[in-house]
Order: C-alpha cells, then sequence, then structure tokens
C-alpha cells in the first residue's frame, strides 16, 4: 500500500530516544551530536532539541492529515464507480426485459 502513495504522502521515519539520557543535554547522553549547541548541552541544547522535536511531530501531523486526504478521495472515486457500475447494470437489465417483451410478442405472432 505504501508504494503506492506519493513520496510526500509517506511517513518520516519514526525518531527514537536512546536510553542514556533525554534529547539536548549534550553528545552521548541520549542528545546525540547534533550540533555545537546539542552537544554543549544545557538549556540551549534542550530547547533546540525540543524545536526538533516539534517540527517532526508538525511534520508527521501534516503527513497523516495529507494520507487521510488521500484514503477519502479514494473511497470517493470507488464510491462514484460503484453507482456508474450499477446505472450500467440497470440499463442493461432494462435491455433484456425489452428483449424478452419483443421475443415474446415473435413467439405469440407465429
Amino acid at each position: 500500500m505504501a508504494s503506492r502513495l506519493p513520496l510526500t504522502l509517506r511517513l518520516a521515519g519514526v525518531r527514537f530516544m536512546s536510553v542514556g539520557g533525554e534529547f539536548g543535554s549534550g553528545a552521548g547522553k541520549g542528545g546525540g551530536a547534533g550540533g555545537a549547541v546539542r552537544e554543549a548541552g544545557g538549556a540551549f541544547g534542550k530547547m533546540e532539541a525540543a524545536h526538533e522535536e516539534l517540527y517532526f511531530k508538525k511534520l508527521q501531523a501534516l503527513q497523516l492529515q495529507r494520507i487521510k486526504e488521500h484514503l477519502e478521495e479514494e473511497v470517493d472515486h470507488h464510491e462514484k464507480a460503484i453507482r456508474e457500475h450499477q446505472e450500467a447494470i440497470e440499463r442493461h437489465k432494462k435491455k433484456i426485459q425489452k428483449l424478452h417483451h419483443q421475443e415474446k410478442d415473435i413467439s405469440d405472432k407465429d
């Protein structure tokens, strides 16, 4: 299913925090080596980690919304196709009934 979705609708990888500490608390403490500010740890490192997490949370929410909209469009498309097929079935049934009546009329004349 995921391969059918456009690249922009696929979810970003899930981020995991290591057991060693919390994000932004310095290199090797769960914050990883995410740049000079994060390596130093402290309040700025934690703030940078919080901003990064917020960014990815918003990105994931946007991607989920796009997937939902895409699936709703697919459902609408398939429901429309079902209606069109049902209408075609009814037309064909009416043609069959008309042919049965014509056949009956021909057999009654003989």
